[in-house]
């Protein structure tokens, strides 16, 4: 199998939605107010007569309005391809990061303020009423697990707890939210203060649901399943590229017809004896060409770690592809790619795919040591075949370099024309924030800035 660079064939564009970001704030808006209209008409507000009551219909109000707030988490967990095309994949994590600490704050404020309530009603303390909420009250017992479940994501979301967690952990973790949201519904179904009262608001609540089903069964589930059929993926390479980066190769039938383009990745489940229940998110390392897909990773975990050991003819089973990181953003001709050690992925794949004429393309490729640049050969290659200026920023900030050779001043000296360019970043979260300072310290307009985080 060759590695050469190659022109990048033109691959299907995938289906643009008929809808715009702000239908969709508008929907979600006015479903948030139609479950306060509910509660309204179901007598709410009269309960606000007293200290009790008032508790009591806090408690309610953060019962609708958390379990709301999953429910647009779940939206979010399912992957739907338009909302990635509306709003792109960094601001759907930033939605996805606040909209789950919202829930639990919501669905934990329900719990204190509905206990609170009850127990001022019925002259109980508070001890009292939530033991006797938990141990005679149908499916409280269950929610309480649930709503446990709720705060170990929230916590394994903290940054603190990210930075330590592996990925393996934390995605376990989060797919807990699946069975909080089953331990819950019981509850709701049962003492919930629409559910109990109300048949239309029954019927509604239960359609949500049901839609929120819907679009994980289709889209984290069936269209998973529907590629990797008609493809029938299988490893047919692994390659070492540098000290503990491995490139794995994949190909499989038909991959012409494979809607995917250069800064995208897809979530890799790699059918092996012990990986074929983990996903792992990796960029496409090299530009789409109808024959295989290539995927590059440094060994940061257990997973990543295992892919040198990789059987050839592994049956790989793919997710997406996601990610809006692609040539479709860009709005100059002129274009500047900065890649921070093993976040070249996507941009190599880009800097080969990128339509330009010679000296349109820059790429500044920083690494700590001259061991760690991957794709040397290719992206020089790439260089001369398009007329292409690369620049290797090699050297541990401090100790080989005195300055930091990605501040605002060296990239205007090696970039003069900066400011008329769209810009490409990827590397570490913190490697792209001070990119991203960097560039707006040199009135770089934020729609220029492309970046891009992997899942939420």
């Amino acid at each position: 199998m060759t590695t050469a660079p190659r022109l990048a064939r033109r691959v299907p564009v995938p289906r643009t939605w008929p809808i715009r970001a702000g239908d969709v704030v508008a929907l979600v808006l006015g479903n948030g107010a139609l479950i306060l209209a509910m509660w309204i008409r179901h007598g709410g507000p009269t309960e606000l007569s007293s200290p009790a009551g008032t508790f009591t219909a806090i408690g309610e109000l953060t019962a609708l309005f958390g379990t709301y707030a999953v429910l647009l988490e779940l939206v979010l967990m399912s992957r739907s391809p338009w909302l990635e095309q509306l709003f792109g994949m960094d601001r759907l994590a930033v939605i996805h990061r606040w909209l789950g600490f919202a829930a639990i704050w919501l669905i934990a404020a329900h719990g204190v303020f509905t206990t609170v309530g009850w127990g001022m009603s019925e002259g109980r303390s508070v001890v009292d009423e939530a033991w006797t909420l938990l141990t005679t009250y149908p499916f409280v017992l269950m929610t309480t697990v649930g709503m446990a479940l709720f705060i170990a994501i929230g916590i394994s979301s903290m940054r603190a707890a990210r930075l330590r967690l592996p990925y393996e952990a934390w995605h376990g973790i989060h797919l807990y939210a699946y069975l909080a949201i089953a331990l819950t519904f019981a509850h709701q179904l049962v003492l919930g203060t629409d559910f109990a009262t109300d048949p239309v608001a029954r019927i509604y609540w239960s359609a949500l649901y049901v839609l929120v089903v819907g679009l994980i069964l289709a889209f984290r589930f069936g269209a998973p399943v529907r590629l990797s059929l008609r493809h029938r993926l299988r490893v047919v390479n692994v390659v070492r590229e540098a000290p503990g980066i491995v490139s794995v190769y994949v190909s499989g039938r038909e991959l012409d017809r494979l809607a995917v383009r250069a800064g995208q990745y897809f979530q890799w489940r790699f059918l092996a004896r012990d990986g074929w229940w983990r996903a792992h998110p990796y960029s496409l390392s090299a530009a789409p060409n109808g024959m295989w897909l290539r995927l590059t990773a440094k060994g940061l975990g257990e997973d990543s770690r295992s892919l040198a050991a990789l059987p050839i003819g592994t049956r790989v089973f793919v997710e997406g592809p996601y990610g809006t990181l692609t040539a479709d953003r860009r709005s100059r001709r002129r274009v500047l790619l900065i890649a921070g050690g093993i976040g070249i992925t996507p941009l190599r794949a880009l800097f080969e795919e990128l339509p330009a004429g010679p000296g349109e393309i820059t790429l500044l490729y920083r690494a700590r040591r001259a061991v760690d640049v991957v794709f040397r050969d290719e992206i020089d290659t790439i260089a001369r075949l398009r007329g292409a200026t690369v620049h290797y920023l090699i050297g541990q900030r401090g100790v080989d370099v005195a300055h930091d050779p990605l501040a605002a001043a060296a990239i205007r000296g090696l970039v003069p024309d900066i400011a008329q360019r769209d810009v490409y970043v990827c590397g570490s979260d913190a490697m792209m924030e001070a990119v991203s300072r960097s560039l707006r310290a040199l009135h770089l307009p934020g729609s220029r800035i492309h970046t891009e985080r992997f899942g939420y």
